[in-house]
């Protein structure tokens, strides 16, 4: 089987840039052999220029062989000890044919030991640089006893003393091990540091990762921004609060996820040197499916190992769904509040009324009114029906009653308060009636109260229309990731619709742009709602009309679960 390791692989790449140079050199010598030859210079003879060009011609051959070989055999190690071995007797044959003891071609022995010593560490650069002394010293000794004759010159007289040709045998022997032992040295020293330096990138990248799974892991928003306020970098949970990939948002002002904000980061930076001031803020933005989002965020400064500064991290926290519980329990507490006055108004009116109601009443059957008479008594009787009216609303609006609960079919309401409203003095007969209910009409509540809420919804939707409009009804049944089993109820309507700035403001108590309105209709259907454990939306469009979508569950185990079910909704 193949070994595909990623450190033989780049063994095999240094082998063949070896082969490359070493064909670069020979190329190299083949050109100032040659130059030799053009200028008729007669420091080599033609038979000396000869063998060159023959040993030439023989190292593009091994090195044609050697890139065979390097797919023969698989074993790195082998491969170089023949390119080695080869090399240095191709140099002592051009050292032989060039002068023998005279040539300058053995300063080519030192470049195999480096290279040997590079592939085949300490043990493979002594062994070649003992096969070079070997080699050298042999044709040295050959040529001072006379065994073989140099062939640039057939009558050439040795002239040179024993004590030389030893001194050069000699200091080259020496200097090739020298070279050996300092190449291994060298390469001993590379490879502690590379795997000193592999130990430590393995480490920073434990390191790293274990800080990018610590930031990407993280429920908190972070976000870290140069000095000129631009974006480096966008971890998951900002990503998500935001709707914003890094792609989309690297490199560019803060401003652009953040609108705003270097306003707010100045006016931190300003005031960060006073006593008790701290760098947190709130700040809203557009968030998911266009909608604005409120967001808590503190400013740490970025500083690097040198203590300086180069950004700020900004850290922070979707704080919508804190801000909405923050105002349903002010709205908890002014239900209470309303509840606690409703009780006393209740004890306060009532009595007054059932006396004034005993009155009107003997009056009416005692008395003959004339015409105006009998008019003024209607005009008590309105009164005293509004008066009847308000309390119940405070009272229903301050207590929704929890008991009295059953399975109850919303069609039959629908259909009792449409008839109801047909005879109201806000019908109009241009009115237009739209019913899409669906089979599965059942749920669990109060008939009496969830009969008042969608009376007060379909009154509000023929109030807001003039003398013609639709008015459209719909039911589905819906199931929720959890399981749990609603009814969605939307009334819509063509009227008027409602001024953005209002939205807020629809379900509060005594919040109302009509002239005759109290305000409590929207109020007292919410209350109701959520005393059942749903939910109430409102969606307008001003002067193309609004659709008000009501969730109610169908279930009785469900009717106390109001904060889990409904925040998917």
């Amino acid at each position: 089987m193949r070994d595909h390791s990623p450190q033989k692989e780049a063994l095999v790449r240094r082998l063949r840039r070896l082969m490359f140079f070493r064909v670069a050199i020979v190329t190299f010598l083949l050109g100032i052999t040659a130059f030799i030859q053009i200028k008729g210079t007669e420091s080599l003879t033609a038979a000396s220029l000869s063998s060159v060009y023959f040993i030439i011609i023989i190292t593009y051959f091994l090195s044609f062989l050697y890139l065979l070989l390097l797919k023969r055999i698989k074993n790195l190690k082998v491969n170089v000890y023949i390119q080695t071995i080869c090399d240095v007797a191709l140099i002592t044959v051009l050292v032989y044919v060039t002068g023998g003891i005279q040539s300058i071609y053995s300063v080519l022995y030192p470049l195999v030991i480096i290279y040997s010593a590079l592939f085949l560490a300490k043990k493979g650069g002594i062994i070649v640089a003992s096969a070079s002394g070997i080699l050298y010293g042999l044709l040295l000794d050959l040529e001072y006893y006379g065994v073989i004759h140099p062939i640039h010159s057939p009558s050439w007289d040795y002239d040179f003393s024993a004590g030389y040709a030893l001194s050069r045998i000699f200091i080259h022997i020496v200097s090739f091990y020298i070279v050996a032992l300092l190449i291994s040295f060298v390469v001993e020293q590379e490879k502690s540091a590379r795997s000193l330096l592999a130990e430590k990138e393995s480490e920073f990248y434990q390191l790293d990762l274990l800080h990018r799974s610590i930031i990407e892991s993280v429920n908190t928003g972070i976000i870290t921004i140069n000095l000129q306020g631009n974006i480096k970098s966008f971890n998951k949970a900002a990503k998500e609060i935001t709707g914003l990939s890094f792609s989309k948002v690297k490199n560019k002002k803060i401003d652009t996820v953040f609108p705003g904000f270097s306003e707010i980061l100045d006016k931190i930076k300003s005031e960060k040197r006073k006593e008790g001031i701290i760098n947190r803020d709130e700040i809203v933005v557009p968030g998911k499916q266009n909608k604005n989002i409120v967001l808590g965020f503190s400013i740490s400064s970025l500083i690097d190992s040198k203590d300086k500064k180069i950004g700020d991290i900004v850290i922070f926290q979707d704080l919508t769904a804190s801000k909405e519980m923050e105002k349903e329990i002010e709205r908890s507490k002014s239900f209470a509040l309303i509840g606690e006055m409703a009780a006393g108004l209740a004890h306060e009116l009532r009595n007054p009324l059932v006396s004034l109601c005993g009155s009107i009443q003997m009056l009416q059957k005692d008395l003959e009114l004339d015409e105006t008479n009998e008019r003024l008594m209607q005009i008590v009787l309105r009164g005293r029906d509004q008066l009847e009216n308000l309390v119940k609303n405070f009272l229903l609006l301050a207590r929704p009653n929890p008991h009295d609960r059953e399975g109850i079919n919303i069609k039959n309401i629908i259909d009792d308060v449409l008839e109801s409203l047909r005879h109201s003095p806000d019908w109009h007969e241009n009115f237009k009636v739209v019913m899409e209910l669906c089979d599965q009409t059942s749920i669990y509540g109060n008939v009496t109260e969830i009969r008042q809420a969608l009376w007060n919804l379909v009154l509000n939707a023929v109030q807001s229309m003039s003398d013609s409009g639709r008015l459209k009804i719909e039911t589905k049944p819906i199931i929720l990731h959890n399981g749990n089993g609603y009814l969605d109820i939307r009334i819509s309507d063509t009227g008027c619709g409602i001024e953005e700035d209002d939205y807020n403001k629809v379900f509060e108590p005594f919040y109302t742009t009509k002239e005759r309105g109290t305000g409590l209709g929207l109020a007292i259907v919410n209350r109701i709602v959520e005393s059942h454990g749903g939910k109430i939306k409102v969606e307008s469009e001003l002067k193309k009309g609004t659709s008000c979508i009501l969730l109610l569950p169908r279930d009785r185990s469900q009717k106390s679960e109001v904060r889990s079910q409904t925040s998917d909704l």
